[in-house]
């Protein structure tokens, strides 16, 4: 669960741009934690072949997995995904982000991936994100062992949510300031609770840094663990904001040490170990996995 903390400001590229290799091989951006590929909504219909073409080829040349940042392709559809697994070197990425996910559009993509270790990260983007109950028929299908082992984190698809509102993205507002804001505090109740980390919207205005960086900040009031960014200039952005300060790294460290009192005050707050253990541990890793910030 804590290899989630890894992701940090996760990059998107069109899988037909012209640098995808050099950006999947972490050269364009050094320091930049995650990559996806996107073979989806990053571009239109008749570009899925050449994007494939063009995954296939440079699959072969990318880092082996435990070399550079973590790399993920978002497929199109399941039927893509099976196309991808077939190509050689497949496994230089570290996983899939599955779009448009709900309980009636996983079973395809398990049928895909079940002989396949990959990791995955669902993404929360269809009209079961309004409903309560396909929200839980959904996270009961998560929860199969078979599949959550695979899960690192749930992606929160910020924008088709919008879309189904008919509502866009304004300059100077926040996620937060939408219906769609209502919206992230009852998947993190939905799912954080079971052992899923989530992920936060993507910020679609790649010039209004003051509302990014409030975002961000935002996003980790409410737990979530990343953010997908568009735009090399977001990324250290984002990775400012998810940065931990020395204060709760000293925290975080107390909370764990092995003689620990039950109860102690650490700088004017109160701090309960049995309470406050998976927020140590959570600040621990967020701390042990942050890029060197230019």
């Amino acid at each position: 669960m804590l290899d989630a903390y890894r992701l940090g400001a996760s990059l998107y590229v069109p899988a037909i741009h012209d640098k995808v290799e050099a950006t999947l091989s972490g050269f364009v951006l050094p320091g930049v934690r995650s990559l996806i590929a996107c073979t989806e909504d990053s571009i239109v219909e008749g570009d899925v072949d050449r994007a494939l073409r063009k995954l296939a080829d440079c699959l072969p040349r990318l880092p082996v997995r435990d070399v550079g940042p973590l790399r993920f392709v978002r497929p199109r559809n399941a039927e893509v995904l099976g196309e991808m697994l077939k190509m050689p070197a497949i496994d230089r990425l570290h996983g899939f982000v599955l779009p448009k996910i709900d309980a009636d559009t996983l079973p395809a993509y398990e049928q895909q991936l079940k002989v396949h270790d990959f990791w995955l990260m669902p993404t929360l983007d269809t009209s079961a994100v309004f409903d309560p109950l396909a929200l839980r028929e959904l996270r009961e299908r998560l929860l199969m062992p078979s599949l959550k082992r695979h899960i690192l984190a749930l992606r929160i698809g910020g924008n088709d949510l919008l879309r189904m509102l008919g509502l866009k993205r304004m300059r100077g507002v926040s996620i937060y300031q939408t219906p769609v804001g209502a919206l992230i505090p009852q998947l993190v109740l939905a799912f954080r609770p079971f052992g899923f980390l989530l992920t936060a919207p993507v910020f679609d205005l790649i010039d209004d840094e003051a509302t990014l960086a409030a975002e961000v900040a935002q996003d980790v009031l409410m737990g979530l663990i990343g953010k997908s960014a568009i735009h090399p200039s977001q990324v250290q952005i984002i990775e400012r904001g998810l940065a931990v300060s020395e204060q709760e790294i000293e925290a975080a460290r107390q909370i764990l040490a092995p003689r620990c009192e039950a109860v102690f005050k650490h700088h004017g707050a109160m701090m309960e170990r049995s309470v406050h253990t998976p927020w140590a541990e959570a600040v621990l890793a967020r701390a042990s996995n942050r890029p060197p910030l230019q």
